[in-house]
């Protein structure tokens, strides 16, 4: 029963009291009774009136408090009819304004907060109370592939619980497995250089926001692949001028040199000239190469700008085989096609293609034949696909020499880095600024099974 029914109650049980004793009166003093009669009634009008306005202000807080409970902010309560109660309903009402105009801030902040999380480059991962996905924006879905993630963990990934999107083929889904492995690493507060299987750099960063007074935690991913390149390529493109130039200036000085000390060479004995005549000759050997080892160094820096135009990809690289066939024939190495599709002209720059294409392939042929000597194998191979994916056209060369093994991939672009006897790391570095001035993508990683795979995408055809 509520406060107003038991104050009613008791108001009119108090005078049905009063009216009882009244009736027991009547036959001793009847005019009595009735004028009592009459003023216990208007009493209880009377007070069931002063007992409704005294409940007012009890109303206006249940009907306050309903409001609340629907989040309903928009409504108003009735103007009271007194001034005694208008001063609690104006502030109901302006709590009530003060409350919808704070969800109208909120709302506008939040769309603003979402529309910046799916325009953002940067990929961010936000995790309720128990450590599951609760918000994964468009940049973060795209990196890491991940299909219906939220409630999940990072852990269900690795754990064959979770799916990835159709899309990611399995070494796709196995450069997802790898940088999720380190972000779920990553402890709170934490930043660090991460790099998945295709060497794509990247920073991730864990950190936490205070929902309802308790920690929930957020990864915030940005790619450092381009910014970190830019920079590597500024600083080596310095250094390889400053060299060019000092290594050049010695080379010349010093070939003028020695041409002039061979005008000596008829004073001497016979003996004494043919051998001073030796000597000078195998310096200038060395001067020579000296002079020619800075020049690949600086063709990388002073690569002209690519010119697109449509190129016949098979018959590029054909071009390219002949010049290696009979030498691979002669050394037990296989070097052939597995699978060549009906691939449209491909807008590239040909020359600079074909220097990349030597490159990879050059590379492929010397890793074999280094391997079959170090096992003593008499037979590898160097294979070639060219093949349509989708939107795409992928070229892969999967040669047996498997000289990554265990290397990280971080590293096999890294400027002046080779796994090579007596390499000068000048040839990936070449391959890697033409793919990158073309804007296609590649991946050079070992596969496994015995194996090196290096693929390149085409983003599609002139067709």
């Amino acid at each position: 029963m509520s406060l107003r029914d038991r104050l009613t109650a008791y108001l009119v049980g108090l005078h049905l009291a009063f009216f009882g004793l009244t009736l027991w009166l009547y036959r001793e003093q009847p005019l009595v009774v009735v004028v009592a009669e009459v003023f216990l009634v208007a009493s209880l009008l009377v007070g069931v009136a002063l007992l409704r306005r005294a409940l007012q202000p009890l109303d206006y807080a249940r009907r306050f408090h309903e409001l609340l409970q629907d989040q309903n902010y928009a409504a108003r309560l009735q103007q009271a009819p007194n001034d005694e109660l208008a001063g609690i309903v104006s502030l109901f009402n302006g709590m009530l304004d003060a409350l919808y105009q704070e969800r109208l801030k909120l709302g506008e902040q939040r769309g603003f907060l979402d529309r910046l999380l799916e325009a953002t480059p940067s990929a961010v991962i936000a995790f309720d109370f128990d450590g599951r996905i609760s918000l994964i924006n468009a940049s973060a879905s795209r990196l890491l592939g991940l299909v219906e993630p939220e409630g999940k963990t990072l852990a269900d990934w690795q754990q064959a619980k979770a799916r990835f999107a159709d899309e990611l083929d399995a070494a796709g889904r196995e450069r997802s497995l790898d940088l999720l492995a380190q972000l779920d690493a990553l402890a709170l507060n934490d930043s660090r250089l991460l790099v998945d299987a295709n060497g794509r750099r990247y920073r991730g960063l864990r950190s936490h926001f205070f929902d309802r007074g308790f920690a929930r935690h957020f990864l915030l991913i940005e790619e450092f692949t381009e910014e970190l390149e830019s920079s590597e390529k500024a600083t080596y493109e310095k250094l390889v001028r400053v060299l060019a130039h000092e290594v050049n200036n010695t080379v010349a000085a010093t070939g003028s040199v020695l041409d002039s000390l061979l005008f000596y060479q008829p004073q001497l004995t016979a003996a004494d000239g043919a051998d001073f005549s030796t000597a000078i000759e195998a310096v200038k050997r060395r001067n020579t190469s000296l002079g020619e080892f800075i020049e690949r160094f600086t063709r990388v820096v002073k690569m002209p700008a690519a010119d697109p135009r449509p190129v016949d990809v098979r018959a590029m690289t054909e071009d390219i085989l002949r010049l290696y066939r009979e030498p691979c024939r002669s050394r037990g190495i296989a070097l052939d096609w597995i699978r060549c599709d009906a691939i449209p002209a491909l807008s590239l720059d040909r020359n600079l293609m074909e220097q990349a294409l030597l490159n990879i392939i050059k590379n492929a042929i010397e890793a074999v034949d280094e391997t079959m000597r170090d096992t003593g194998a008499t037979t590898g191979h160097v294979h070639l696909e060219l093949a349509r994916e989708d939107t795409r056209v992928r070229l892969s060369l999967i040669d047996s020499g498997d000289r990554l093994g265990e290397l990280p991939a971080g590293q096999i672009f890294t400027p002046f880095f080779t796994t090579k006897k007596g390499g000068q790391g000048i040839g990936l570095l070449f391959v890697r600024e033409v793919l990158n001035r073309h804007g296609f993508s590649y991946r050079l990683a070992a596969t496994g099974q015995g194996e090196t795979r290096f693929d390149i995408w085409f983003p599609g055809s002139t067709a």
